[in-house]
């Protein structure tokens, strides 16, 4: 079967790109913008793409074209599908419909950490011997790789978005999946081209947590109101709670010495476990993500002790907190943050190592941040670094000057890319960090400071 896919360099339908190659069928693809790391690893897996849409790219008639959340009605290539009739279908149902069935599915939901708690899940499972199968918002260092199929029969770890299905299907696409075990890690506002509020978001919420079986598990995490609301409209599995609240089922104990390790306990009618972590991310919000992975791998019957053998060999996903080169003791490091608490997170956590001065630069390129929704919030996200640049892109339709007039660190605005770079880099001395934070490619900026570093330092 030959199997087409558009907006193919989303790392969702990247993923799907790979499952569906590897179940043996010829996939090609299409996207506006084909850019690395998803670009690379499609055109290793044999995946012919084609950078722009168009009927053209349509000619060989596919016998199933696959729809991302991207598109809408007026792009040229999905009126092209329409007009020719072809048989076509949203990402998640796809995924529900030919990879799902038979699996017992943990789904990872989450306005924040997601991808991470995903890959870690996966790991674990992995370390284990389960030989999951998995679809992640990114790609797992530890696999290589942002999906596959895994061991028949075996486990699978899908990262639950609750963003919409398709332009077709309003439904956010967590509600596809029909999980056995759902983590809820955190939730607030977010997406503000498609929900109009809060309440609107714990909606879908709740609709995921109706499809979780009644032997099955919630695993959800203390001290989110939000989710609080979700449950109390109702649930039907047993909730286990996580998080640094004595009174949960799982608790983290953050040892104050050292920001890669912490205790975690884990209380049970048998009496309960404990096991001490060492973690290769810093931080609390990342000690959270590690700790809803543990959780969820004991569902499965991985120990809390084999499983924090395994987290001392995880590897974080490409694009969280990764270090991408270093010059003259000057480290770049690349995160996708790009809501104002992933932001003061990421910043927080990178904090939290203590090493060098922490310059912070970041692109609000996603939909909420150009909306401009959150832009009360940008400034107070950063007070964890030592000093910011915000780069102002084309299409942002608000300034971004209010937010460094209330900025608690030093900030500036710059609106091109060369002239940030050149800023950056005459700031920078051996030891400091350069975190460069977007929900995109940044205009691979990462590259561009490195390339500037090595002339004015190497």
């Amino acid at each position: 079967m030959h199997v087409h896919i558009l907006g193919i360099c989303g790392t969702f339908m990247g993923s799907l790109a790979l499952l569906a190659r590897e179940l043996g069928h010829r996939v090609s693809g299409s996207d506006a913008n084909v850019y690395p790391p998803m670009s690379t690893q499609l055109e290793a897996a044999g995946i012919t793409l084609q950078d722009g849409y168009g009927a053209a790219n349509l000619a060989s008639r596919p016998d199933l074209v696959i729809i991302g959340n991207a598109l809408s009605r007026g792009n040229p290539e999905v009126e092209a599908v329409l007009e020719a009739r072809l048989p076509y279908i949203s990402g998640p149902q796809w995924l529900a419909e030919h990879v799902l069935p038979g699996r017992r599915v943990i789904a990872v939901a989450g306005t924040h950490g997601k991808t991470t708690t995903a890959s870690l899940t996966a790991w674990l499972l992995e370390a284990a011997g389960l030989e999951p199968g998995f679809l992640i918002g990114g790609v797992p260092r530890n696999f290589g790789v942002s999906a596959r199929l895994g061991g028949e029969g075996a486990p699978f770890v899908v990262e639950a978005d609750e963003y919409d299905t398709a332009f077709f299907d309003k439904r956010s696409k967590f509600v596809h999946y029909r999980p056995e075990i759902a983590v809820l890690n955190n939730l607030e506002f977010d997406h503000a081209d498609i929900f109009p509020d809060l309440a609107a978001i714990e909606r879908q919420f709740h609709h995921l947590v109706r499809t979780v079986p009644g032997d099955g598990a919630l695993l959800v995490a203390d001290g989110e109101p939000a989710l609080d609301r979700v449950l109390a409209q109702g649930a039907w599995t047993p909730v286990s709670r996580f998080g640094t609240d004595v009174e949960s089922d799982w608790r983290l104990s953050l040892e104050a010495a050292d920001a890669h390790h912490f205790r975690v306990q884990h209380a049970d009618e048998g009496g309960g476990e404990e096991a001490m972590v060492h973690y290769g991310l810093s931080g609390e919000y990342n000690a959270r993500n590690a700790l809803a992975a543990l959780a969820a791998a004991r569902c499965l019957g991985v120990g809390l002790e084999e499983g924090a053998a395994a987290l001392a060999r995880f590897e974080s996903p490409r694009r969280r907190q990764e270090l991408r080169g270093e010059i003259a003791g000057i480290r770049v490091i690349d995160d996708f943050a790009h809501h104002p608490t992933a932001i003061a997170a990421t910043l927080g956590g990178l904090e939290a190592a203590g090493d060098g001065r922490l310059l912070a630069v970041i692109e609000p390129r996603s939909n909420t941040m150009r909306l401009g929704t959150l832009r009360a919030r940008l400034a107070e996200s950063v007070a964890a670094a030592d000093a910011v640049w915000w780069y102002q892109p084309a299409g942002l339709d608000w300034s971004l000057g209010e937010v460094v007039a209330a900025s608690p660190v030093a900030s500036q605005v710059v609106d091109d890319l060369d002239a940030l770079v050149a800023a950056i880099v005459a700031e920078a001395r051996p030891g400091d960090r350069i975190v460069a934070m977007s929900n995109g490619g940044f205009g691979g900026i990462h590259e561009r400071l490195l390339a500037a570093l090595e002339v004015a330092h190497g």
